[in-house]
């Protein structure tokens, strides 16, 4: 069998990752963080267990990503759901609420990344957080700031700080109050977005999350992609 070209070995590196990415929401989410192992992610997604170390530092890092990942395509279909809408106002109500219902439909997920940036490791720079920080960005922007790269921090700080508040065990406040706030902040009207106990078609609620990891699995690609060296055995 003739060598694969650069262009497929990088697609097929592609999707590795991908699938590392998606292994990690869906283990971390079913068991938790302790006693999820970077072998039983390397094993959900297929791939051998030296990829995980060639794509990222550690397991922390690797969640990290994840998750962000995760927050930047719950975001991205908040922002372009029907109707579709530029009017900033109505775009902040939906990027706060998109961020805020994670809160509720993905707690132990939320939680870990939390603790996560509380490590000495802190904040991972990756391109799905790359991805994340431009959207809000953009919310920012549209919503009126004359100084985005100023004023996105603050949501981002709001944003963190409210999950933190609504995920911390024995104290836990109520989302409804968070988002309250965050609203008369921005002085949003309460109706925009996505109020409390309102149902949005493709939410994350109880949803499969394999549609935000772009794996493009097909039974050829099979165990190709577990070779660390990205050629085909």
């Amino acid at each position: 069998m003739s060598p694969r070209s650069a262009s497929v070995n990088e697609e097929l590196r592609r999707r590795s990752r991908e699938r590392l990415l998606q292994a990690a929401v869906e283990l971390v989410s079913e068991r938790g963080y302790d006693t999820t192992t970077l072998g039983d992610i390397a094993d959900r997604a297929g791939s051998a267990r030296g990829l995980v170390s060639y794509y990222f530092p550690g397991k922390r890092q690797l969640l990290q990503s994840a998750v962000h990942r995760l927050m930047h395509r719950t975001l991205q279909e908040a922002l372009e759901r029907e109707p579709c809408t530029e009017d900033g106002r109505e775009r902040m109500a939906r990027a706060i609420d998109a961020i805020l219902g994670l809160a509720r439909s993905q707690p132990v997920l939320m939680r870990q990344h939390m603790a996560g940036l509380l490590q000495a490791e802190g904040f991972v720079q990756c391109p799905e957080q790359q991805r994340l920080a431009e959207l809000l960005r953009e919310a920012v922007a549209g919503h009126g700031s004359s100084d985005a790269a100023t004023d996105y921090p603050m949501l981002r700080a709001l944003l963190m700080g409210a999950v933190y508040a609504a995920l911390v065990p024995g104290v836990p406040m109520p989302i409804p109050t968070l988002r309250a706030e965050l609203f008369a902040r921005y002085r949003l009207d309460w109706e925009m977005g996505v109020p409390p106990d309102t149902e949005v078609p493709g939410g994350t609620d109880g949803a499969d999350l394999s549609r935000f990891f772009a794996t493009g699995d097909r039974p050829e690609d099979g165990p190709a992609d577990r070779s660390d060296d990205g050629q085909s055995k």
